[in-house]
């Protein structure tokens, strides 16, 4: 579908030394030494370094918070201002200030603490919903992702209950944070299959973009998957406003039976079957990481 829907088929589609060794009087380093002697007599000379002295390691407290996987930064600088946060047992406040690792911090009076970084990527089924727990006891992605050895745990953004394909979960709440927001600009490609044939005119008109009830929405990219076939197409967009690539159709009278998200911000689900999941690979962890610096 990806190599069909590029091609566009169908309707066109620093600085200093370290203290320990002094200075050398010409703004280099000098190094303690010692001499040891040779089997043949013959000197020669080797350098041995100083241990350096381990000093407690700070970090700003909205990281600490983000970190842990409550939230992102901008959020934890509210939660500390809105007196939320407290550290030894003593509220905090003041943005910017640090602690260290071994201290107590807690948030609306619950210990947090630093976690390590968890990034997965599962191939949603049908019938599940997006959210971390449903009062109607409806099946989640979380039962999917329930042997992840980790905790807080959190999907990025939604799929709706009918949707299938690819679904983040991490519980970096930074990154999470930026990926969500509209400023993120994240490309998404859906394979989408209607339940007719789709009109060469509204094709176009869905090219060029339509006005839908909470503005206006046009494809990044929209191609028929196979030229053969009118009832799949390929889209592309990068806004995430809810339920937006199936609005597009149904403002056109189509029903979307089928809508299966196939890339999310140039990463696939190849190799993943349905309801499966695996560990985001470093490379892709740092795709994601700059493609939010970039924005």
């Amino acid at each position: 579908m990806t190599k069909e829907f590029e091609n566009g088929s169908g309707y066109g589609n620093t600085g200093s030394g370290d203290r320990n060794y002094g200075n050398d009087g010409k703004g280099g380093v000098r190094k303690r030494r010692r001499r040891i002697a040779k089997p043949d007599g013959a000197v020669r000379k080797i350098t041995q370094e100083r241990p350096k002295k381990e000093e407690p390691v700070e970090i700003r407290l909205n990281k600490y918070i983000s970190n842990s996987g409550v939230c992102s930064r901008r959020e934890a600088d509210e939660i500390i201002s809105a007196g939320r946060v407290e550290v030894n047992g003593e509220t905090v406040t003041t943005l910017g200030h640090k602690v260290q690792k071994e201290d107590e911090v807690k948030v609306d009076g619950k210990v947090i603490s630093l976690t390590q970084k968890v990034y997965i990527l599962l191939n949603k089924p049908k019938d599940y919903i997006t959210t971390t727990n449903d009062p109607l006891q409806r099946k989640t992605v979380m039962d999917l992702i329930e042997d992840v050895e980790a905790e807080r745990v959190y999907p990025v953004g939604r799929l709706d209950r009918n949707t299938t394909g690819i679904l983040v979960f991490t519980n970096d709440g930074e990154l999470a944070q930026k990926l969500m927001h509209p400023s993120g600009n994240i490309s998404k490609i859906y394979s989408v299959e209607l339940s007719q044939p789709i009109e060469e005119r509204h094709f176009y008109k869905l090219q060029k973009g339509i006005k839908l009830f909470d503005g206006f929405m046009k494809p990044d990219k929209i191609a028929l998957i196979d030229p053969n076939d009118k009832t799949k197409l390929g889209v592309q967009i990068h806004s995430g406003r809810n339920r937006i690539v199936r609005r597009m159709f149904e403002a056109l009278g189509y029903e979307v039976v089928k809508l299966d998200r196939v890339i999310y911000a140039d990463i696939d689900k190849q190799g993943l079957a349905r309801g499966q999941w695996r560990n985001l690979t470093e490379k892709e962890v740092a795709k994601l990481k700059r493609m939010t610096r970039l924005r």
